[in-house]
């Protein structure tokens, strides 16, 4: 595999990929962490918003979800087909979408292998942790809190970025799942 991966932009579920995109989705990420596929396609109209499929020539290599807020980029997802992991593709379509831009990320908080496993990927790449205090609520029923740590690149966040960021989640992001009227992420 030594072609350029490239951002496909999905725009709607009979996009090409949209079903493997949807599959990896599913597989990569808790229930709690993910929007209905209605949801999903309601936020496909939203300018913030972003759903990439990650190609190498015809190759569907995975997704990169992204929000565009004042100033930086949200990575909401960004998971890579079964078949290619391991082979750094990860790694490369998130220093591709990092070149040149402020990008903000949120982890679990580092408390066992795989959770300490991805902060050192994020390092890698050149994200660093910020001290901000960061709960989270789940995109579906029963609402859930969980805390996460926020990771920007290529540098910390100052408190007005942080809060800045959680102001959009709560008031953009989570527009498109089922909540009504969210009343997290919020800092002080």
């Amino acid at each position: 595999m030594t072609e350029e991966l490239q951002f496909i932009p999905f725009t709607s579920p009979a996009d090409r990929g949209w079903a493997e995109a949807m599959e990896i989705y599913r597989r990569s990420f808790p229930y709690k962490e993910q929007r209905s596929e209605e949801d999903h396609v309601r936020a496909l109209r939203d300018p913030h918003f972003r759903a990439d499929g990650i190609w190498c020539g015809d190759e569907f290599v995975g997704i990169l979800y992204h929000w565009q807020g004042d100033g930086w980029h949200y990575v909401e997802h960004l998971a890579v087909s079964p078949a290619l992991r391991g082979r750094n593709m990860g790694s490369k379509a998130l220093a591709a979408f990092c070149e040149g831009r402020r990008v903000i990320l949120e982890i679990d908080p580092p408390a066992d292998e795989i959770s300490i496993r991805r902060l050192h990927f994020y390092r890698r790449l050149g994200f660093v942790e910020n001290p901000h205090e960061y709960i989270h609520p789940s995109f579906r029923r029963p609402f859930e809190q969980h805390k996460l740590v926020l990771m920007s690149y290529p540098s910390p966040l100052t408190d007005d970025e942080a809060r800045r960021f959680a102001d959009f989640v709560r008031e953009t992001v989570l527009r498109y799942t089922e909540h009504e009227a969210p009343q997290l992420p919020r800092l002080p």
